[in-house]
């Protein structure tokens, strides 16, 4: 299906229309710039004019002589005559009496060659206007780069146009993300049999709004969606309708639409969609003009459409709360899709598919990864593969084992190893100590996750060690014994360096960091207080970005937030000294043995601690 473009004239069309008004004007209203008049006579009406005295200058050229006379009046007129063969022309004009002020006819016998009627006019008007016409270009092209390549396309869209399927992209490219594919495989179907809506009176939802963390597979989804349905695909981010003149993200959106209206059935992907559709402000004056203007050109193309044409559009964000209720309301974005972060299922699913082109162990276990990476995006599920096949190769491996996989892992979450690292033996001992504070506190607890690894070999996000733990199977709900628990492990590698060493140090401070965020979630969000039972004290601002809060309270209810929080963490550790304390001599065994080993097992650890 081909692209029907408004026809568009090139620049050189706009250069060729001054030329001709130059051409015009100087031929016709100045023609007396252009040339002066000149008479031809005969050789002898020359040799008169010399005789009677009326002549005031004469030029000799090599074929030509030109001479001005001035009659009674002072009015000067030009002649010319060609050369001839006169030894005497040049002893007869000295002797001549002139009209001029000297008395004598002023001549010059080597006189300049007349240039070529032809070569004056290119030299006079067509070499300029080739010089203005490459300035032109020349300041065109340095300002279309500063301005990403839009400098001579005003109006016109930067939509990626993919023919067809040329997405190269399915739903079975998509794993992990089963509701979401279900919502839109209507919207496929309806592209490919609208005969069978239209029948019925239904209309296909103008857009669906696919809203997600980062990494998930927003934009998969969204070309999945046209390779299945096999129509064209128009992807275009939120950014580039954002243009530093006002009015040109308007006319972009326009042109949009018309190419999609052109080319339906089609879809129209407009991703990070916030970058233009952020709520309007009320005080009647925004600080960008242009987007609010490109904001409403897009409201307007929505509404102005044909839903049964079979044009849909698609849009993606991780900023759904900041989007404007115009925009949501149905009519528009009829339909809110989550993409969210991948369950245990999906994320086995998502690294099969990401292994599919890797050559992988026919031993590699996808569950137990699968396990150890709860709130992982499909994105970061890809990295681990990558890097997996990356740390083989530098192994000197053609295939990817499952030791790959679980090293992959922990380089994602905590970073590459430092192993040349310089660490004191007594640094090396507390954060033996440390690490095995926090699996000794997890182990000796109900509804805790078992421990999985303990290291205490530093990495390049600044970790001396850590201990990594993985749940057996998926939870989505916490109990507030579970959350309390979590808390308490927390805090158990600073309670073992308070036992053996009688001091702190600064290894706990990301501890102290999340468990501080637990008991804060505890109080303010999730009801656990006794103090404040079920009320919100606490926001989430943005879900998807980092999940930032702000408090819902006065100050005096804050207060009484954080001595409440503050009790919860001081009971939490008073807990863990408890329990290292009863286990002072397992403590020692496992922290020497740690040592010795740097990095043991989850099954190293448990076989020590219940032999």
């Amino acid at each position: 299906m081909e692209q029907k473009n408004p026809p568009r004239k090139p620049l050189i069309f706009y250069y060729l229309i001054g030329l001709v008004i130059i051409m015009l004007l100087n031929a016709l209203v100045f023609p007396s710039l252009m040339k002066e008049q000149v008479t031809e006579v005969d050789y002898g009406t020359f040799l008169s004019a010399i005789d009677s005295g009326t002549i005031d200058a004469v030029e000799i050229n090599n074929d030509e002589i030109v001479y001005k006379t001035k009659d009674g009046s002072g009015k000067e007129t030009i002649y010319s005559t060609g050369k001839m063969d006169d030894p005497d022309l040049v002893n007869r004009l000295s002797a001549a009496k002139g009209t001029n002020d000297q008395g004598k006819i002023s001549f010059t016998q080597i006189a300049q060659q007349r240039t070529s009627p032809i070569i004056s006019f290119l030299l006079t008007w067509i070499l300029p206007f080739l010089l203005i016409f490459g300035i032109g270009q020349l300041m065109g092209n340095r300002l279309q780069k500063k301005m990403g390549g839009n400098a001579m396309t005003f109006g016109k869209s930067n939509a990626k146009i993919y023919v067809e399927a040329e997405t190269g992209k399915t739903f079975k490219d998509v794993a992990g993300q089963d509701e979401a594919k279900e919502a839109l495989t209507e919207i496929v179907d309806f592209l490919h049999n609208p005969k069978k809506y239209a029948d019925i009176g239904a209309n296909l939802p103008k857009g669906a709004l696919l809203v997600g963390p980062p990494g998930t597979g927003k934009t998969l989804l969204a070309r999945a969606v046209a390779g299945e349905a096999k129509v064209p695909f128009f992807s275009i981010s939120g950014s580039e309708f954002v243009e530093m003149f006002v009015g040109m993200g308007a006319a972009k959106v326009r042109d949009l639409f018309k190419q999609a209206t052109d080319k339906a059935p089609c879809i129209v992907f407009i991703d990070e969609i916030d970058t233009i559709g952020k709520k309007r402000d009320s005080k009647g004056f925004t600080g960008n003009d242009e987007r609010e203007q490109t904001l409403n050109q897009l409201l307007s193309e929505m509404d102005g459409f044909d839903g049964k044409k079979g044009v849909v559009i698609l849009a993606a964000t991780n900023r759904p709360e900041t989007l404007d209720q115009a925009l949501l309301r149905p009519g528009r974005f009829d339909r809110r899709i989550p993409v969210e972060l991948p369950d245990l299922n999906g994320r086995e699913a998502i690294l099969k598919v990401h292994s599919q082109d890797v050559k992988m162990d026919h031993n590699i276990d996808y569950n137990a990864i699968a396990r150890a990476t709860a709130g992982a995006s499909g994105a970061d599920l890809a990295n681990i593969i990558n890097e997996a096949a990356l740390r083989a190769v530098r192994c000197g491996r053609n295939m990817v084992k499952q030791n790959d996989l679980e090293e992959s892992v922990e380089v994602v979450i905590a970073g590459y190893q430092r192993k040349n690292a310089a660490i004191s033996p007594k640094e090396k001992e507390i954060v033996a100590y440390h690490e095995v504070g926090h699996a000794l506190v997890a182990a000796k607890q109900t509804d805790s996750a078992p421990v999985h690894k303990i290291t205490i070999i530093p990495r390049t996000s600044g970790a001396l060690g850590y201990t990594m733990q993985v749940d057996e199977g998926e939870h989505n709900l916490m109990s507030r014994d579970e959350i309390y628990n979590k808390i308490t492990t927390f805090t158990g590698g600073r309670a073992a360096e308070e036992i053996i060493f009688n001091s702190v140090t600064s290894g706990a401070s990301n501890d102290i960091e999340q468990a501080t965020r637990l008991a804060r979630a505890m109080v303010t969000r999730f009801g656990m207080s006794k103090d404040f039972g079920m009320v919100a004290l606490e926001t989430v601002d943005n879900p998807y970005l980092g999940g930032d809060t702000s408090l819902a309270c006065s100050a005096e209810t804050a207060a009484r937030v954080d001595r409440e929080v503050m009790d919860i963490i001081g009971s939490a550790h008073e807990k863990a000294i408890g329990i290292l304390k009863d286990n002072q001599e397992k403590l020692h065994e496992l922290a020497r043995y740690l040592l010795e080993k740097e990095t043991i097992t989850g099954e190293e650890f448990m076989e020590i601690l219940n032999r």
